[in-house]
């Protein structure tokens, strides 16, 4: 039952993720290709319902994640499963944080939580050193973990040869992502102007 709880919600999340780094795979174009894709985007996912379901699958998610990890972790030795399950408890840290202050920012600071909220963190020290691997850890996890899921769903019909090949170009997708995007919102592939109303939350008494 656990098992398909946890599928079920990695599928719908799944869907999310994707629109969600293809959004801010448009940060690497400018901010505004970002700002206007999540506009529309937005229509969709802020609709009251699609929001309760996926914040239960956020819950669901980490739920049985942390469960799986605590059953599994005494007898997962081998290189590839211990990625696995670091990867699931690196995602339920990134998961609980990354919500709690999206919706911290809409509720309680009344603040647009759009590229300038996500990017206002990298521009400021020293929180810039917590928030680069943050984000970049965050989308590499979500390669590895999807890597090892491909693996246990389709290595008998794919087979190890092909299965080494599309492990290989997910995780090489990751990282260039990953790389790519912590660029663009730290200002290293064009330079970013940070209103201060974001740069704010993150000055003491601001």
């Amino acid at each position: 039952m656990l098992h398909k709880i946890h599928r079920t919600g990695a599928g719908v999340l799944g869907a999310f993720l994707t629109l969600h780094l293809f959004n801010h795979l448009l940060a690497i174009g400018s901010p505004e290709a970002h700002i206007h894709f999540m506009e529309a985007f937005r229509a969709v996912y802020r609709n009251r319902v699609v929001e309760v379901i996926l914040l239960l699958c956020v819950a669901s998610q980490v739920g049985s994640g942390l469960t799986f990890v605590r059953r599994r972790w005494r007898d997962r030795h081998e290189g590839l499963d211990l990625l696995q399950l670091g990867s699931g408890l690196y995602l339920a840290f990134f998961l609980l944080v990354h919500v709690g202050a999206v919706l911290a920012g809409r509720m309680q600071l009344g603040l647009d939580t759009n590229f300038y909220y996500a990017a206002a963190g990298l521009h400021v020290l020293p929180y810039r050193y917590f928030f680069m691997p943050y984000y970049f850890l965050a989308v590499l996890a979500i390669t590895v973990h999807l890597a090892r899921a491909l693996h246990w769903l389709a290595h008998d019909r794919l087979g190890a040869g092909a299965m080494r090949i599309a492990t290989t170009l997910l995780m090489v997708s990751g990282f260039t992502a990953a790389t790519l995007i912590v660029a663009a919102f730290s200002g290293a592939l064009y330079e970013v102007t940070v209103p201060a109303k974001y740069l704010a939350t993150f000055v003491l008494g601001g």
